[in-house]
């Protein structure tokens, strides 16, 4: 179904991932859709392991004594934390299922970050026995710590106190200010079981100041903390790094011109739950920028002060390590024509794409890969849903142009979605099997080399 080509429909064009580009022109993309017989996601770790490079590099140009973990929860795949081992980072996790595939694929437990919320017993156990770092997140949880300490006869437990930002009081984690202090009087108390290394916080949203600002005051904490001798010299600032998945022109033509019009049903979506597809400073380049960041009454950059004070900054970053880190793959199985559009099916769901997750929608555009390249030209609007039977399973809400119309038995790629997309949301609803994880080892050779994730399901 051809619309006029005088028509204008919003488009959001990903950033070309060179790295994709055989994946598709090879064929390869196709036998393996072909192979599965459903959905799949290919991974391309050495876009991680460049990225991991990045900010590592930045850390040493700004002279700063600091560590990497990957936030396991962006993705589940084993090949992610198998990098982070080879590349000298560590992995971020908050589960004991998290911490053993860490364990499994070649991380040490000192290169281990222990996060989340009233975290259990075996977890905090498995944490002592492997002298990964705790970063505890309440009062009640840092006598538990002390206690499985004294009473495991192990060395002292490696604890990171994390505050709760005063700027978000509303939100679950960390301690307050009062809380702290107490904290720090019962790590006094308990050093025999407890290292006090340090603190960590994390914020929401992706504005540099405010960590600059919060990072400056955990400064000022772990002074005190070493006044009452305590070793306090680490802080973790979290993850929260933006990544780009378009670039400025297209993303702020996009806000300014989509409407409910553009989407099935007349869907409509508040601007400000859109992740932010464009960044000015994404990845290694907004840790540069943090870095070179001046906290709120003080007077010289956040690198300056992290010297000045001997700390070492810990990162977790888990999106912006994983940026052109992998894409997803479906195959069309039905069309259908609305009035002005189509309804294109695929054999998946939207809990692949999780930003349904949010109320939002995952915007880059996903490129149509036809089995015929020679069809007619122009342009197709399509939204596309998913293979169940429920109204609100819907990949992409919105009618993207594709220039040409899309048939059954095309693929549609969805670019960029290592990060988060994946597997955060991921149910096999249905009984539909879940995506199986493929990793592209090498795009430099005419037929890219590939094997199964060994954490495949």
């Amino acid at each position: 179904m051809e619309v006029a080509s005088g028509s204008t429909w919003p488009t959001l064009p990903a950033v070309p991932s060179p790295a994709t580009l055989p994946v598709v022109a090879s064929g390869l993309a196709a036998e393996l859709a072909y192979a599965f017989g459903g959905p799949f996601h290919f991974l391309l770790p050495d876009a991680f392991t460049a990225n991991l490079v990045a900010m590592q590099d930045a850390l040493t140009k700004a002279g700063v004594d600091g560590f990497v973990y990957y936030a396991k929860k962006a993705n589940k795949a084993a090949v992610f934390a198998e990098r982070s081992a080879a590349g000298g980072a560590g992995v971020d996790v908050a589960s004991a299922a998290e911490l053993r595939e860490a364990l499994g694929h070649g991380v040490r437990g000192e290169h281990l970050m222990v996060t989340g919320p009233a975290k259990s017993p075996v977890l905090l156990r498995l944490a002592l026995a492997h002298r990964a770092t705790i970063a505890v997140d309440a009062l009640d949880e840092l006598d538990q710590v002390i206690s499985l300490a004294l009473t495991g006869g192990a060395r002292p437990a490696r604890v990171l106190l994390r505050a709760l930002p005063a700027t978000q009081q509303h939100s679950r984690f960390g301690m307050s200010e009062s809380e702290l202090t107490t904290a720090l009087k019962r790590c006094v108390e308990a050093r025999d079981a407890i290292r006090m290394e340090g603190f960590s916080f994390h914020l929401s949203g992706y504005a540099l100041q405010p960590r600059a600002n919060l990072a400056a005051r955990l400064i000022d904490l772990c002074a005190d903390a070493r006044s009452h001798g305590l070793e306090a010299g680490r802080i973790s600032i979290g993850g929260g790094l933006p990544i780009s998945y378009t670039d400025a022109e297209s993303w702020h033509t996009f806000l300014a011109t989509q409407s409910p019009a553009h989407y099935h049903g007349g869907k409509s979506f508040r601007t400000t739950d859109f992740y932010p597809y464009h960044s000015p400073l994404a990845g290694a380049d907004a840790l540069t920028a943090l870095l070179a960041t001046q906290p709120v009454n003080t007077h010289s950059p956040l690198a300056n002060r992290l010297k000045d004070a001997g700390i070492e900054l810990l990162l977790e970053p888990g999106r912006a390590l994983l940026d052109q880190a992998g894409a997803t793959v479906f195959t069309i199985q039905g069309v259908k024509d609305r009035d002005g559009y189509q309804i294109v099916t695929v054999d998946g769901t939207s809990l692949s794409l999780s930003e349904q997750w949010f109320n939002s929608e995952y915007l880059p555009d996903p490129q149509l890969i036809p089995r015929d390249p020679a069809a007619t030209t122009g342009l197709y609007p399509a939204s596309v849903g998913a293979a169940s039977c429920l109204e609100s399973d819907m990949l992409t809400w919105r009618k993207v142009a594709f220039p040409q119309p899309p048939q059954v038995g095309d693929l549609l790629l969805y670019p960029n979605t290592a990060g988060y997309q994946m597997d955060s949301n991921e149910s096999p609803f249905h009984d539909l099997p879940l995506p199986p994880k493929v990793v592209v080892d090498r795009t430099d050779r005419i037929r890219p080399r590939w094997r199964l994730d060994r954490h495949f399901t």
